[in-house]
């Protein structure tokens, strides 16, 4: 593994907020992350080089040994509980999972992946469904205490009609309902329509057989909020008899965003392993292109007169010529290029570039470049630089066949905790942003979770490598910065690059200043997102900073809260491009009944894009995604405060 993409992964790795570990075939650890450190109690210099066996507790030994077979057959392997033992003999107990990564295609060599939480807190909280249980025998008055006060959503269920019988706040304010509306509803309200199969078939398995009195944690399904944001949970589960009727106790642990962290570790080590096997291949590869190519130089000077001969010559040369840009573009996307870094001001970068890439796009399509005077610093190669714009004009002039409008955008951007914690491998701090608008075709959700793999292309054959935007992505990591897509089928697309600031101490980590007071208000916010878990994140924002919030999922359940909701709603603030009613349009037909409301519209395209897309008109109030809780706040005081 090179140095650079070590950093990458120590940066990956140590921002997890699960214990991390990584080991040989024959378990000892290689590496360890801080959480790891935390949950085993020791340094990292006492875990690396020991065997990972070694700090399960003894009696849990003989069956911890056993992941290694199990690894080979299954690749992955999900261990519900294991405990560990710290120095001073505390017992930790921890979710464990498992996977087997290769690292040599040739050779066979592999890593094991082992991700560990801590789940003590679960632990006490299923002592606490025991105790609960217990309770409802002796004391109904406490057990209303325990159920009441558990900081975990529960609830009890009837098992015959699956209604709901009893629900604690927790679960009132986690899924968003009223205890009234919760209990005129069954287990079956609460889950997508695609899972209440599956939950039928998992409740009737369980009666069948004689389970213990209470299911650990560790079955997880799908459930639905009010909101329409599906979520997946952890359940346990016991048998209760509730006013005399046979019930279950269930006690709920969202992991919708250990999930999410998960699959992009897993989408991180596949693009890793891909880019070891392509590095391989175009080095290879290379060598023999220098082989077929220095012959055919001394071929083509001692050929005949013959014109045949000389254009098969002639033609070896330039399918020579061919394929070693592709190994370039392989190496590029391997990260295994020899790059001569040197600090860069991206102004003057794009603005030597402008004739260029006008010529590149033709005639047909409109450049656009926006500058940023205040522009911080970068440290980069300037080729490669150049590459990944030119590689992204290109994609972009691909998209828009019968023309269009490319911008390029720059800015100085800080990136907060709450974006990072959503993104793993993305630590806090200040960056210049890089971004490359088109109004062309856009992509489907698919094809965006495919965009930067090596050799995919929805191009129609003979007119795509596949290796572009995977070219994009190897230069943007190996110069130590980040690459976001956002894109609707039939709205454009926009690739944001974020390369740490050069001229700032300490770019990439957070600086320990007083963090200036963000603003607060007590107004009603009318949010509109149909992104579920950014729909949260900025719901908790501007809760955190006295808002209150009401939330919808698209603009049609917009209109229905806005005729609905009782009180004044102050702000509307809606994503631009949505399924259905576009937020431009939503914004008009909620003022027809809310005269008075302000419009905050935002987008994770950028706001000059938006602008020559026609969505939205100069002057508008517009904030750019990503954006931290001061950008928003300050936003949405700066609309509320002003005068008409």
């Amino acid at each position: 593994m090179s140095t650079l993409s070590q950093d990458h992964y120590r940066a990956l790795i140590e921002g997890a907020s699960d214990a991390i570990l990584i080991l040989d075939p024959a378990h000892r650890i290689l590496e360890a992350n801080r959480a790891a450190e935390v949950l085993l109690g020791r340094p990292r210099t006492e875990l690396v080089g020991g065997g990972y066996d070694d700090f399960v507790v003894p009696d849990e030994r003989e069956s911890s040994a056993r992941m290694g077979p199990r690894l080979v057959s299954e690749s992955t392997v999900r261990v519900e509980t294991r405990h560990f033992q710290r120095p001073d003999g505390t017992r930790i107990p921890a979710e464990v999972s498992a996977s087997c990564v290769r690292v040599d295609q040739e050779s066979g060599a592999s890593l094991v992946l082992v991700l560990m939480r801590d789940v003590t807190e679960r632990e006490r909280a299923e002592v606490a469904l025991r105790t609960v249980r217990h309770r409802l025998v002796e004391s109904e008055e406490e057990y209303r205490v325990l159920f009441e006060s558990n900081p975990h959503p529960m609830w009890v269920y009837d098992k015959q009609t699956f209604a709901f019988l009893a629900v604690n706040d927790a679960a009132l304010r986690h899924y968003g309902y009223s205890r009234q509306e919760w209990l005129s509803m069954t287990v079956l309200d609460i889950r997508p329509p695609e899972e209440v199969a599956a939950f039928q078939a998992a409740f009737e398995a369980r009666n069948a057989r004689l389970a213990a009195p209470i299911d650990p944690a560790g079955h997880t399904f799908k459930h639905r909020k009010k909101d329409g944001t599906v979520i997946e949970v952890e359940i346990a589960s016991n048998s209760i008899v509730f006013d005399g009727r046979k019930a279950r106790l269930i006690l709920a642990t969202d992991v919708t965003e250990k999930r999410s962290l998960e699959a992009q570790l897993v989408q991180s080590q596949k693009m890793e392993s891909i880019g070891r096997l392509a590095g391989g291949v175009a080095h290879d590869f290379n060598n023999l292109l220098g082989v077929i190519g220095g012959y055919a130089e001394l071929l083509r000077k001692r050929v005949n007169d013959d014109p045949r001969v000389h254009k098969y010559v002639e033609d070896i040369v330039k399918a020579a010529d061919r394929a070693a840009g592709l190994t370039r573009q392989l190496l590029a996307f391997s990260r295994r290029q020899v790059l001569q870094p040197k600090v860069l001001d991206l102004n003057a970068v794009v603005g030597e570039m402008e004739k260029m890439l006008r010529r590149l796009i033709g005639e047909d399509v409109q450049l656009v470049t926006v500058f940023d005077e205040e522009l911080g610093t970068v440290k980069a190669d300037p080729g490669q630089v150049e590459q990944v714009l030119m590689n992204l004009a290109v994609n972009a002039r691909d998209a828009m066949p019968l023309g269009g409008r490319l911008t390029i955008e720059l800015h100085n951007v800080d990136l907060d905790r709450a974006y990072a914690r959503q993104h793993a491998d993305v630590p806090a701090g200040r960056y210049v942003m890089l971004a490359v608008s088109d109004t062309g075709q856009g992509m489907s959700r698919e094809v965006k979770a495919r965009a930067f793999e090596p050799f995919f292309t929805t191009k129609e054959a003979g007119k795509g490598t596949g290796l572009g935007l995977a070219t994009v992505h190897g230069i943007v990591k190996q110069s130590g910065g980040h690459i976001f897509v956002y894109s609707e089928a039939g709205q454009g697309t926009t690739f944001k690059i974020y390369f740490p600031r050069a001229d700032e101490a300490g770019a990439t980590e957070e600086t320990a200043a007083v963090e200036p007071a963000i603003p607060r208000g007590s107004e009603t916010v009318l949010l509109v997102e149909d992104e579920g878990t950014l729909r949260e994140l900025i719901r908790e924002c501007l809760e955190s900073s006295g808002y209150a919030v009401v939330e919808a999922r698209h603009g049609a359940e917009a209109l229905t809260l806005c005729e609905r909701h009782p009180d004044p709603i102050h702000l509307l603030m809606t994503d631009v491009v949505m399924p259905g009613i576009s937020g431009r349009e939503l914004a008009g037909q909620v003022k027809a009944v809310r005269p008075g409301i302000r419009t905050v519209y935002m987008s994770g395209y950028t706001d000059d894009a938006v602008v020559l897309h026609g969505v939205l008109s100069e002057g508008m109030a517009f904030l750019q995604k990503p954006f931290t809780q001061e950008a928003l706040a300050r936003k949405v005081r700066e609309v509320l405060d002003a005068r008409a």
